[in-house]
């Protein structure tokens, strides 16, 4: 059966939603699908070239789009509400500072006094928050609710309920990681569409993983346009 978001006439069609498989042309193509994806993707693009201010609201963006599938409305275009977008993306931020916090000042401890095994305690903290993340990141977007966040015990426990999917997840996502750095070859200025395409690749693997494990979008799976 079709996704109900691909049976829309006024919109263009969704090929690749959260329902679909997991696979490296599909996170690939995810930002690229149709002509309001990819007007996001340039819109993302363009405000990246502002620090900070720019990466917040590229942020909240891939959670609105995610929500909006959630939901089972039509994702793009997600930029109509700059003051939401840049509320979400430092909700999330803050959750992403809290998860590094304590990783980064055993690690700064360990530097600053040559201790080598607090430096490795940080450098594990930290690795457990990138991988907690992904955990929380989801499910703020379904209601953003923020007590969805600063829950790392919660957020690893479902990590670990994504199983191999989500570990496939990572592996796409690296890739993406090393592709996106061929925008350096257009002027640098490159990377900034890049970075955007590889977070939206990103946000698209482990909204997949999760969205499907949690079947968090099953409430309006029949919602049709």
């Amino acid at each position: 059966m079709n996704h109900p978001l691909e049976s829309s006439t006024t919109f263009p069609s969704i090929e690749i939603s959260l329902s679909s498989p997991l696979t490296f042309r599909n996170a690939f193509r995810f930002p690229l699908q149709n002509r309001d994806a990819r007007h996001d993707l340039w819109i993302g693009g363009l405000l990246a070239l502002v620090p900070i201010f720019g990466w917040i609201l590229n942020m909240g963006h891939r959670i609105e789009v995610v929500h909006r599938f959630h939901k089972g409305l039509y994702p793009w275009p997600a930029w109509n509400n700059l003051y939401a977008l840049f509320k979400y993306g430092l909700v999330t931020l803050t959750g992403m500072v809290f998860y590094y916090s304590l990783g980064v000042l055993f690690l700064m401890v360990g530097v600053w006094r040559f201790g080598y095994s607090v430096i490795i305690l940080g450098s594990i903290l930290i690795t457990i928050a990138v991988i907690a993340i992904p955990g929380f990141m989801t499910f703020y977007c379904r209601e953003f609710d923020p007590h969805e966040i600063f829950n790392p015990l919660l957020a690893l426990s479902r990590v670990g309920q994504g199983g191999k999917a989500y570990w496939k997840a990572w592996m796409i996502v690296i890739v993406a990681l090393v592709l996106s750095f061929s925008g350096l070859l257009v002027l640098g200025i490159g990377f900034a569409l890049t970075s955007v395409w590889f977070w939206q690749v990103a946000a698209f693997c482990f909204a997949n993983v999760f969205t499907q494990r949690f079947k968090l979008d099953k409430e309006n799976e029949c919602i049709d346009f």
